[in-house]
């Protein structure tokens, strides 16, 4: 399969069906040119205001917590939910400070730690898979490190024509090019090559190619066999990193970690153990940034009920 092919404007895009997609647009870009301070005061309380409207959310990033955490008090997660939620909010306006932010803002508000772990690993020649947790930060996580190490980024289009557009031309201010989040041999062909690949396995993508593996206190949760599939043919070196919003809304620091070694090549289920494992410890981190309101345990082994 070839390298996906970035969308184009188109005239189209002018027409009354995208003036609402449009207004949006504008109005993020506008909010994204505020002194960051009063970036961050809006989106806090506005993702702690969407905690009345967003109810199911709510439920969901609960009961996640819930599961993932059994041991933590109510008054504990009641907190690490509401700082979820205003993460939430943060990350609408952190899309745009990743889209339209100048390299010379970013360089400001943020910084790498552990810079030098990428160029010890890019001297062997060596592929690497960035293992980018999903994270609320995660946009402007990528968009931080691509500007020092650029790399190739798996793509899923998005479903309006406009935002796809906009999207992609965002995250190519800090990608070379874009992988179909399908081509599984791009993907290895690219890994191959000595790129660094963007991947997030992080995610309950549904029984197809998946695996039952431990996360956190949930013993079965349904883990890709992607990087199974990935190492085998590639044998690219891990390199996990999270992007983290500092609490006192001085900026971001994206926190590089050594690679882990001993990655279990010929089994996929204790490979997706073993990345599970990666996750978690990349999640713990800066657990209020992760994305809870995902059903990451919709998937369940035949004959359990819905943990939702």
């Amino acid at each position: 399969m070839s390298k996906f092919k970035q969308p184009e404007f188109h005239y189209s895009f002018l027409m009354p069906k995208y003036w609402l997609t449009w207004f949006g647009i504008i109005l993020l870009y506008l909010l994204v040119q505020l002194p960051y301070p009063v970036i961050h005061f809006i989106g806090t309380r506005t993702g702690h205001l969407s905690m009345r409207f967003l109810k199911r959310r709510k439920y969901i990033a609960q009961r996640n917590l819930e599961l993932c955490f059994p041991n933590l008090s109510l008054e504990d997660r009641d907190k690490l939910l509401v700082e979820n939620f205003e993460s939430l909010g943060m990350g609408l306006l952190e899309t745009g400070m990743a889209w339209f932010w100048s390299d010379n803002r970013i360089k400001k508000w943020c910084k790498v730690d552990n810079m030098e772990i990428m160029s010890r690993i890019r001297s062997d020649g060596k592929g690497v898979l960035l293992v980018g947790v999903h994270f609320l930060t995660l946009e402007l996580g990528g968009r931080i490190y691509g500007m020092y190490n650029p790399g190739v980024g798996v793509y899923r289009p998005h479903n309006n024509k406009l935002m796809d557009w906009v999207q992609c031309k965002g995250r190519s201010r800090s990608n070379k090019y874009f992988i179909d989040r399908h081509d599984i041999k791009g993907m290895i062909r690219e890994l191959r090559k000595g790129e660094i690949l963007w991947y997030a396995p992080d995610h309950d993508y549904g029984p197809r190619n998946s695996v039952f593996a431990p996360f956190f206190a949930v013993p079965q949760a349904a883990t890709t066999i992607g990087t199974s599939i990935l190492m085998r043919q590639a044998n690219p070196v891990i390199l996990p990193f999270t992007p983290k919003r500092h609490i006192d809304g001085s900026g971001y620091t994206v926190m590089v970690t050594e690679p882990p070694t001993g990655f279990p090549m010929d089994n996929s289920t204790e490979a997706a153990k073993f990345m599970n494992k990666v996750v978690e410890k990349e999640i713990l981190k800066a657990p209020e940034l992760y994305m809870w309101l995902h059903r990451r345990f919709k998937t369940r082994p035949a004959g359990e009920i819905s943990l939702y």
